[in-house]
């Protein structure tokens, strides 16, 4: 075997294989790193509001003086046909309303012999566009409610109303752990409902207070007027929310987007920038694919006569291949190492200054896996080219 590997190898072109691991290592390291970056950089935008996704858009139309003057043909509120056209837009996936309770909402909050009572107001979405487990986000006519409140909220109270009366401040664990006294009434004050709200989560992103919509449902046909009230915001489900028709569209119709605008633009472009760069690296790992085979079917080339005399002497196929293939993997398993290496080295540099920032950091898992399924697809590819070169040689 070390006979026909010396015999097989003596014409090798040891620069044409340090150019394939160069080229090899420099295309995987730019995917691994690439892929890295994205995974290690998203929670700075996607974690802000785990149960309202980033491809998520809440918007309502602009609050201007003929609104509140009251002028003819100005309104706050969606047409059905309004809504309609959305959908119809071609960066849209789904529309859905927002439903506003019909009726008067009155809040208490206790703590020992101090506490604290005012108005409030409910809204609800369909429960698609909710991202809460199903246990926590559901009412089947009970007595308690799961609220999903603002954050603004709760630093109001911390930092305004509680610093003033004297009430002590409170984490979100801790809010979300104290029963909220909540009595309904409708418009005319002949009926009222009293339930136990619980805060099951908290929005960076939405300015509301949000109840499960089939409690949104139940109340306002208890205590509502009855009447059709059209939504004030609606939720879009966009295909790119970096879409550049996106903007335009709201400010020709007078609308505006709720919560943080920056974080799905900059979530759209960290994807749009880890896509090109994994392009860059995938396209230079396949001209190292090209550059190994062209290598080895030159160095095959050569030893044409060589190859099929052994063929002919009766050694095997995979014995006559197995040194270009060994020449393969060992090339092939030392760009990859030296890839996850680089990558390593470089996530250690960049991952501090993110944390910083609040990146919580991803797992090593996704571009790891993703180097070794390239690595090993060249190795495939470059083995079965070998053996059908073998083959060509037999039939000299």
């Amino acid at each position: 075997m070390n006979i026909i590997s010396r015999l097989l190898r003596k014409n090798t072109s040891p620069a044409r294989i340090a150019g394939f691991i160069l080229s090899n290592f420099i295309g995987l390291a730019i995917v691994a790193a690439g892929l890295q970056f994205y995974l290690d950089a998203r929670s700075l935008w996607e974690s802000e509001d785990s149960f309202i996704k980033t491809d998520y858009l809440v918007v309502n139309k602009r609050v201007t003086s003929a609104n509140t003057l009251g002028a003819e043909g100005s309104r706050s509120s969606f047409t059905q046909a309004e809504t309609e056209e959305i959908v119809r837009q071609p960066w849209v996936r789904s529309v859905g309303k927002f439903t506003a309770a019909d009726y008067k909402v009155y809040a208490s909050l206790n703590q020992g012999d101090r506490g604290m009572s005012t108005y409030m107001f409910f809204e609800s979405l369909p429960d698609e566009y909710v991202d809460v487990k199903s246990s926590a986000w559901s009412w089947k006519g009970g007595e308690e409610v799961p609220l999903i409140i603002s954050k603004d909220y709760l630093t109001l109270y911390n930092f305004g109303f509680a610093s003033s009366a004297g009430m002590p401040q409170m984490s979100e664990s801790i809010m979300s752990g104290i029963p909220l006294g909540l009595r309904l009434r409708s418009e005319d004050g002949n009926r009222t409902e009293e339930y136990v709200g619980r805060v099951v989560g908290y929005s960076n992103r939405l300015n509301t207070i949000l109840v499960p919509q089939s409690f949104m449902d139940a109340t306002n046909a208890t205590l509502g007027s009855g009447r059709d009230r059209e939504p004030s915001r609606l939720i879009i489900d966009v295909s790119s929310p970096g879409d550049v028709a996106i903007a335009p569209y709201l400010e020709s119709h007078d609308m505006e987007v709720a919560g943080d605008k920056s974080g799905s633009s900059a979530s759209y472009l960290l994807k749009v920038v880890t896509g090109i760069v994994v392009g860059v690296g995938s396209v230079i790992t396949l001209l190292s694919f090209f550059i190994l085979l062209l290598s080895i079917s030159l160095l095959m080339e050569k030893n044409r006569d060589k190859l099929h005399s052994l063929l002919m002497l009766g050694y095997p196929l995979r014995t006559v291949a197995a040194p270009y293939c060994r020449l393969v993997v060992w090339a092939s398993l030392g760009a990859m190492i030296l890839a996850v290496v680089s990558t390593l080295l470089l996530r250690g540099y960049y991952l501090p200054p993110l944390e910083g920032m609040g990146a919580s950091g991803g797992g090593l898992v996704w571009s790891l896996l993703a180097t070794v399924v390239i690595s090993l697809a060249v190795i495939l590819f470059n083995i079965l080219s070998v053996r059908r070169k073998v083959r060509a040689a037999w039939r000299f």
